[in-house]
């Protein structure tokens, strides 16, 4: 048996490939739309991708199952569990779909995957226990547990109705969570858990670093898998829902489109944007007509001196998905500023894997940061003199990006919170006043909101620093 993690670090998302020495066949579970990386690995490796296999419908990327199905003539199997509105209406009549329920198994080559029903992060949720027979087991050796239970933490049961704004089914999905939970109980403690993320993803609050565990360990040290264990249903319920990042703005429209079905890629290939010329680029910085996401990840560099309109969205540390999919629509032609051509290809790869299509050209930010009509600077501060600032300041207002559970803990006093995730469908809530104080808890997110709201016409200044060096006068 063979078993490769592919981690994409972008969106702390984990996708594995598993393969039978014997027959040559593969099959890969959860995976994005990028698909030549999985093919890559299979024939680096001497398999045949035969199948892919998901766990639900996912919110925070588009999948590749349906790229693999209809371009290179993978058998999917999907979840028939969850009712009609969970199901993968994409797949519906097509030839290589397998529908599944719990308790059905299939096997590629001589491995069994069994799915088990984990309903409670979503209603159609399956999980597949791996039993490798053709090297004589007959029992699991690991649990493919998708968005059901990570490395610390369990999939969050929210999701539903905080991005997919479907009204009053948080509790009853954290119920649901509950006792999908307990049924583990059946489940040896020797088996691994392989999950869907790691530490980063927005779709846990306490997601461990390490990329896999073994159940008996996180029947210990898991915190919400030991409270559903411990039986205490109300306990679990209030824990599980407390606390939760909320979700980029993106999420809704993933859900959509990994049930209907994602677009496939042109060709099968990824996107290739255009080279740009300057004296191009400039007459597009003009026009105003285009997004512009400046790849750089220096923040004191970016509000020095940025092209006006450009967003903050460094490629490094996997905050470009969050930024572009919190702040931009799937209809947007995007260029991309580069610090070198080296860049552009993850750059496409981490969009088209939100459904981000158009990008249209890159430039390397250098060569447009010589043109001075087409550049912006931003005014900045630093955290410990906010108070003097707001005090100089008769109409000032502050705007903390933190999530709300930052901001329960501790805020400026009269602050309004919007989560930097969130700021664009809550535009009409952002305090009026003049100028705009926006801070977080390290500077980071702040500084993504703030080219965001100079974007859109906002007097802002940018809050850099942590929250705990703002002076204590001014917080309650």
């Amino acid at each position: 048996m063979f078993l490769r993690q592919i981690p994409d670090e972008s969106l702390a998302q984990y996708a594995y490939l598993i393969g039978c020495q014997r027959t040559g066949e593969a099959v890969v579970i959860d995976p994005e739309r990028d698909v030549d990386r999985y093919l890559a690995v299979a024939a680096e490796n001497g398999f045949r991708l035969t199948a892919v296999v998901e766990t639900h419908i996912h919110a925070d990327y588009l999948s590749g199952a349906r790229e693999l199905v209809e371009r290179h003539g993978a058998w999917a199997y999907l979840s028939a569990e969850g009712g009609p509105d969970w199901q993968f209406e994409w797949a519906k009549g097509k030839n290589r779909v397998t529908f599944l329920r719990d308790g059905d198994a299939f096997k590629v080559g001589n491995i069994e995957l069994k799915a088990m029903l984990s309903a409670g992060h979503t209603p159609e949720h399956l999980s597949y226990l791996v039993t490798d027979l053709g090297g004589g087991a007959n029992e699991p050796m690991a649990l493919l547990s998708g968005d059901f239970i990570f490395v610390g933490d369990v999939g969050r049961p929210d999701l539903l109705e905080s991005a997919a704004g479907q009204a009053g089914v948080m509790e009853p999905s954290a119920r649901q969570l509950y006792h999908s939970l307990r049924a583990t109980a059946l489940f040896p403690e020797h088996v691994q858990i392989l999950p869907a993320h790691g530490a980063g993803s927005a779709c846990g609050k306490e997601l461990g670093a390490v990329p896999f565990s073994v159940l008996g360990y996180e029947r210990r040290f898991n915190r919400a898998l030991r409270e559903a264990m411990a039986g205490n249903e109300e306990v679990f319920v209030q824990d599980i829902l407390s606390g939760q990042p909320e979700p980029p703005l993106y999420f809704a429209r993933m859900k959509r489109d990994n049930k209907l079905g994602p677009a496939l890629l042109p060709a099968g290939k990824l996107p290739v944007p255009k080279r740009l010329l300057l004296e191009d680029a400039v007459a597009m910085a003009k026009d105003g007509a285009y997004a512009w996401l400046d790849l750089r990840s220096d923040r004191s560099a970016f509000m020095q001196r940025h092209i006006s309109g450009s967003l903050f969205s460094p490629l490094a540390g996997g905050k470009l998905p969050l930024v572009a999919g919190s702040y931009l629509t799937e209809e947007q032609k995007i260029v991309l500023l580069v610090s070198s051509g080296d860049e552009v290809e993850e750059g496409v790869r981490q969009l088209i894997r939100i459904g981000l299509d158009h990008v249209i050209g890159w430039i390397p930010v250098a060569e447009l940061l010589e043109v001075s009509d087409v550049l912006s600077s931003q005014r900045t501060i630093m955290t410990p003199d906010l108070a003097t600032a707001l005090a100089e300041n008769a109409g000032a207002r502050v705007l903390d990006v933190r999530g709300a559970a930052e901001y329960g803990a501790s805020h400026v006093k009269g602050a309004k919170n919007i989560a930097y995730t969130r700021l664009s469908a809550r535009i009409d809530e952002v305090p009026e006043g003049s100028p705009l104080y926006v801070h977080c808890g390290s500077g980071l997110r702040a500084a993504f909101a703030c080219s965001f709201l100079a974007s859109r016409g906002y007097e802002v200044v940018y809050v850099n620093g942590a929250f705990a060096e703002i002076p204590a006068s001014i917080r309650s």
